[in-house]
């Protein structure tokens, strides 16, 4: 047990592995890492592979300047490995680096210092943003993460993490808890792609509604085209 910027124990239960967890608590890259991770495959699978990661490079921790200069084939052999670290090892290997890179030449290598003296939400989501690997809305919900279990709460975080920030909310890794939580995360994630998928169908839908008359009309005017080329008694009328 770790603890946040707040002071208070800090104890996470997002990879639903208590070792893993406990990688997350205490270090910056390797949450930073499972954030990166966190696309196309379940979340606790995704925050479990920092620890895995760290497990096959020989150690309980993850070093920014390592990963940097780690060979890029014997580095992603390290993803490719079975069980395999992510449904795309090979290119989640080579995000991970490029992260590591940036946070090598930018912040020294500390993870942490990309948060650390951010004076408001909007900078702190501007950093975040600028990472590898993390556009505006992995960079909002890593931002409520770090808000809502870490206590990293500089002016205005919420209004920057967007509808991620919301006290209450269950719509991403940010709210996870506990088995009950992440049931409810996934099932809103769910929902919101099955509303997304609907929206799509109606759309398509509305735009083939919309096309069919001038589809009909186009017809009646090469039908008509054509009678007229042919030299059809209504043509010669």
């Amino acid at each position: 047990m770790t603890k946040s910027d707040s002071g208070k124990d800090l104890t996470l239960r997002i990879a639903q592995q208590p070792a893993a967890d406990e990688l997350l608590a205490r270090s910056p890259l390797a949450a930073l890492i499972g954030m990166l991770l966190d696309q196309q495959v379940p979340m606790e699978w995704a925050f479990t592979g920092p620890y895995t990661l760290a497990e096959r490079m020989g150690s309980d921790d993850l070093d920014a300047a390592e990963i940097a200069a780690y060979g890029p084939d014997a580095f992603t052999a390290l993803f490719t490995t079975r069980p395999a670290l992510h449904r795309y090892p090979g290119s989640m290997a080579r995000r991970v680096q490029q992260l590591c890179q940036y946070l090598v030449t930018e912040y020294g290598g500390d993870a942490s210092a990309v948060w650390r003296d951010a004076g408001t939400g909007e900078e702190l989501l501007r950093r975040l943003n600028d990472l590898p690997g993390f556009g505006t809305q992995k960079a909002q919900i890593f931002l409520a993460l770090l808000g809502k279990q870490f206590g990293v709460r500089p002016t205005g975080w919420r209004a920057a993490a967007g509808a991620y920030g919301e006290d209450g909310s269950r719509r991403s890794v940010a709210d996870i808890t506990g088995p009950e939580s992440l049931a409810e995360v996934r099932a809103y994630k769910q929902e919101a792609k099955a509303a997304a998928k609907a929206a799509k169908a109606a759309k398509a839908t509305k735009t083939a509604d919309a096309t069919e008359p001038v589809k009909a009309a186009k017809a009646t005017k090469t039908a008509k085209a054509a009678r007229t080329a042919k030299g059809s008694p209504k043509a010669k009328g």
